[in-house]
C-alpha cells in the first residue's frame, strides 16, 4: 500500500510507534506515554494549575485528570491549594520526578535522533508547527454569517465539452466527488478512495464558467462518484438552473428514495442509471460485501424510472472478466421495457481501482447488441469503437 501521500495514515503511523517507544522505556517507572506528556508539562511549569494543563494539551478534562491524578497516586506529581485563592489547585513535581528527569530527556532525545535520520528535521518540525496551528481551524465554529450551501458540494473535476454524455446535446461534465460503490473496473478512482491532498475545483469559478458559456453549452451532466452522496445537491441544481440549462443526472441507483426526491424537484430532465451486471452477480461487481450490499435499492431505482415520466437511460460498461453475454441478456430482461439501453466498452486507464481488466472485441459487442435488441428494442453501443 502506497502511504507517501497518505498524511491521515503516517500521522497515525508516527504517533504510534512514539507511543509504543515511550510506553517500553518508561515502564520501568511505571509511566506510560500518556503520562508522560503532563509530567514534562509540570516538570517545566511548576505550578501549573489543572486547567492551564487543560488548555495547553487540547486534550479534554477527563483525560487530564485521569492521568494527573495517576502521577500523583504514583508520587511523581502533588496537587497543593493555592494560597491566596483556595479555590485553585497547584500542581508541581516531587523528589521522585526529580530524580528521573535527566533519563527522560535522554529518552527523548535518542528518539528525535531516530527519527531525524536521514530528514531534514528542523525544516519537518517547522512545517508541523504550522500545520497543527491551522489544526486548530478545523472544528472553529463557522463565523461567515451567510454561505450559499451549493459551495459545500465537492467537485472532483469539469469536462468543458462533451457530445456524449447528454444525449443530443452539446454539454459540460462535473464529477463529484465520494461514492457508496467499489467496482473494481472504475476509471475515477480517487472520485471514490478520495486522496487527503485531492485539489477539489473551486464550485463559484465552476458557476461562473457556466454562465459564460450559455448559448453554446445546451445541458449540464452532473457525474461522478455517485451524485446522490452530496447534501447539497438540490442546492446546486437549483443554481444551475437558474441559468435555464436542462441537467442530466449520472447514478448508481443505490440510493432510490434520494434519487426520486432529486427528479421530483423537477430540476432533473434526464438519468442515466448504470446498471453494473445480472441480480446475482451484482454483488460481485460492485465492490461490497453483503452486510453492507441491498439489490433492493438497485430494484426499486429501477422500478421507479421504468415508470416516472422523466426520460432515463440505463447502461452498462461490458468488462470480458465480469460479464458473460448470458449477464447482460439477463440485465435486459430485468429492465425490460426500458426507454433505452446502452452498452459501453471498459477502457484501461492509469486510474481505474483495479488493473488487468479488458474489453469484448468490436465485432462481439455488435453480436451481443443485435441479441440485446431482441428484448429491448431501442438498445444501442456507445463509445465502441471499430479495430
Amino acid at each position: 500500500m502506497d502511504t507517501k501521500s497518505n498524511f491521515f495514515v503516517n500521522i497515525s503511523v508516527l504517533y504510534r510507534n512514539t507511543q509504543k517507544y515511550f510506553d517500553r522505556v518508561l515502564a520501568k517507572y511505571d509511566i506510560g506515554s500518556g503520562q508522560l506528556l503532563y509530567l514534562l508539562l509540570i516538570h517545566e511549569n511548576e505550578g501549573i494549575t489543572m486547567q492551564d494543563t487543560t488548555r495547553f494539551t487540547e486534550l479534554d478534562k477527563g483525560t487530564t485528570t485521569k492521568s494527573i491524578q495517576r502521577l500523583i497516586d504514583q508520587g511523581y506529581v502533588q496537587s497543593v491549594t493555592d494560597e491566596n485563592d483556595h479555590r485553585v489547585k497547584r500542581l508541581y513535581t516531587t523528589s521522585k520526578t526529580a530524580d528521573i528527569m535527566h533519563s527522560i530527556y535522554e529518552m527523548r532525545s535518542d528518539l528525535r535522533a531516530q527519527l531525524a535520520q536521514d530528514v531534514d528535521f528542523l525544516s519537518f518540525e517547522s512545517l508541523l508547527n504550522d500545520v497543527c496551528e491551522n489544526s486548530r481551524s478545523v472544528n472553529a465554529e463557522e463565523t461567515q454569517e451567510e454561505v450559499k450551501t451549493y459551495i459545500q458540494i465537492k467537485i472532483g473535476g469539469l469536462q468543458k465539452t462533451t457530445l456524449i454524455d447528454y444525449p443530443c446535446k452539446v454539454a459540460a461534465t462535473i464529477f463529484t466527488s465520494g461514492c457508496n460503490f467499489k467496482c473494481p473496473y472504475c476509471h475515477n478512482r480517487d472520485l471514490v478512495f478520495v486522496p487527503e491532498d485531492y485539489s477539489f475545483l473551486d464550485v463559484n469559478e465552476i458557476m461562473q464558467f457556466f454562465e459564460k458559456r450559455k448559448g453554446v453549452l445546451d445541458g449540464i451532466c452532473i457525474s461522478g462518484g455517485e451524485p446522490l452522496m452530496q447534501e447539497h445537491l438540490i442546492d446546486f441544481l437549483k443554481e444551475i438552473k437558474k441559468f435555464g440549462y436542462p441537467i442530466k443526472l449520472d447514478t448508481n441507483g443505490n440510493m432510490p428514495d434520494k434519487l426520486k426526491e432529486v427528479c421530483e424537484t423537477g430540476l432533473v430532465d434526464y438519468v442515466a442509471m448504470d446498471i453494473k451486471n445480472s441480480p446475482d452477480k451484482y454483488i460481485s461487481t460492485v465492490g461490497l460485501n453483503q452486510e453492507v450490499f441491498q439489490l433492493d435499492n438497485i430494484k426499486r431505482s429501477i422500478a421507479y424510472l421504468l415508470t416516472t415520466d422523466i426520460d432515463y437511460e440505463f447502461r452498462t460498461t461490458v468488462v470480458k472478466e465480469l460479464h458473460e453475454v448470458e449477464d447482460i441478456l439477463d440485465i435486459a430482461r430485468w429492465i425490460r421495457g426500458a426507454k433505452r439501453y446502452y452498452l459501453q466498452s471498459y477502457e484501461e486507464s492509469e486510474n481505474v481501482i483495479q488493473q488487468g481488466f479488458s474489453s469484448y472485441s468490436y465485432l462481439e459487442m455488435q453480436e451481443l447488441i443485435a441479441q440485446v435488441k431482441e428484448i429491448i428494442p431501442i438498445a444501442e453501443l456507445r463509445g465502441v469503437k471499430e479495430g
